[in-house]
């Protein structure tokens, strides 16, 4: 008897709920794209930590000028990374260009081109200069304590150049989860052998791992399962050392399919097996608990391409995040279908759209006609799956629905 398919949202919570975070590590900066923080970075202290300028230009004191133009006497340069050593009395400048530290006594700038020099001195043409003109305060980017990433954040090339403004080396981020991905099939070819009657190439297994790359895992190929069960167990058994286990194909009825049979016989403990979805039906999932150990996260995925990214992306992906110290939980984007779905009642429907910008939002248009879960290609241009609930037959062109970026 078939066990009765659960929903997407259910089979998801079940498997969040076994995540563990992967832990952390020190980072280099160099190597900090891509990654998440691991904990909330601080500033030690204020960015920038010193009064600068915002011009090149002359550093001079805003009394001086509060009458209108007056000659001041230059007696210092500050430069950028060698400040003045003289402070400012009344009626002295000093020349300054831009990012040099501000002199004592000194709390304006007049820019180069707002000012003429003559016998040493030099002449704001517009005055009155109010106090603290073209001045960059200390602090005026980060005030000293102040949080500068906050936990979970997926470092891009802005972050990289906060953390390096803040003087950090390296960055403690979460560890990226091995992901071991395993395809199944004796029909499968390595990309780059020559065909062969009844052969194909093994695409999952390059198209999972990018997902998970992609995601925030480290991926690796843990090897082909054939269509045996020994051979099966045997492929499985040592993948079961990584975090997460994704495996391509062997998860549905047929008399080959011995990836169920073999998990159990290795421990594997079944959370659900098939989901009220389409691609993706005879989805599995599954956990191999350690007695005071980290547990393995295992994803048994259907073997058509299409079904096995779109049930990485709604399974596998939450479950990296989640790993990684990021909220598995998304903000629903809603965009408008550009053209009626239909579907059969009972099963949640994710066909491939492109989104567009338009007038009042997003618009979510179906890539191609030809859906199946066969059809790799279908996935081209594709940003999102358009998420068509389970108990509706019909979306006309014009509705607003949930899309799930990809």
């Amino acid at each position: 008897m078939r066990a009765a398919a659960i929903a997407v949202a259910e089979a998801r919570e079940l498997l969040l709920a076994e995540v563990v975070p992967a832990g952390s590590e020190p980072v280099p900066l160099g190597e900090c794209l891509g990654r998440v923080t691991a904990t909330a970075v601080r500033a030690d202290a204020p960015v920038p930590g010193f009064d600068n300028s915002a011009m090149d230009g002359y550093a001079v004191r805003a009394a001086d000028l509060a009458a209108g133009p007056a000659a001041l006497r230059i007696v210092a340069e500050s430069r950028a990374g060698v400040p003045a050593e003289q402070a400012l009395g009344p009626g002295e400048a000093a020349r300054i260009s831009t990012g040099a530290a501000i002199p004592a006594g000194a709390d304006a700038v007049v820019p180069l081109e707002e000012a003429r020099e003559e016998e040493g001195a030099v002449v704001p043409t517009a005055a009155p200069v109010a106090p603290g003109a073209h001045v960059r305060r200390a602090g005026e980017d980060l005030a000293a304590g102040a949080e500068a990433l906050p936990a979970g954040a997926t470092i891009g090339a802005a972050e990289v150049g906060v953390l390096a403004g803040l003087g950090l080396a390296v960055a403690e981020c979460a560890r990226r989860p091995r992901l071991a991905v395993l395809t199944g099939g004796d029909e499968l070819l390595e990309p780059g052998e020559p065909p062969a009657p009844g052969r194909i190439y093994d695409s999952n297994r390059f198209a999972l791992a990018a997902l998970a790359e992609r995601a925030g895992a480290a991926p690796f190929h843990a090897g082909g399962m054939p269509d045996d069960l020994d051979g099966t167990r045997a492929a499985i058994a040592p993948a079961l050392d990584a975090d997460l286990v994704v495996l391509a194909g062997g998860v549905s009825v047929g008399r080959h399919d011995h990836v169920k049979q073999a998990l159990a016989e290795l421990g594997v403990e079944q959370l659900f097996w098939r989901v009220a979805l389409r691609p993706g039906g005879p989805t599995w999932g599954g956990v191999l608990r350690r007695p005071g150990g980290r547990p393995t996260i295992v994803f048994g995925l259907p073997g058509n391409p299409v079904s096995a990214m779109v049930t990485f992306r709604l399974f596998a992906h939450p479950a990296v995040l989640a790993a990684t110290g990021r909220d598995p939980g998304e903000e629903p984007v809603v965009a408008t279908l550009t053209e009626a779905i239909e579907k059969k009642p009972g099963r949640a429907y994710y066909p491939r759209c492109r989104l567009d910008p338009g007038e009042h939002g997003w618009r979510a248009t179906p890539t191609t006609a030809r859906q199946g879960s066969h059809v790799l290609s279908s996935m081209l241009g594709a940003d999102c799956l358009a998420a068509i609930p389970a108990e509706r037959e019909r979306v006309e062109a014009g509705e607003r629905i949930e899309v799930l970026p990809l």
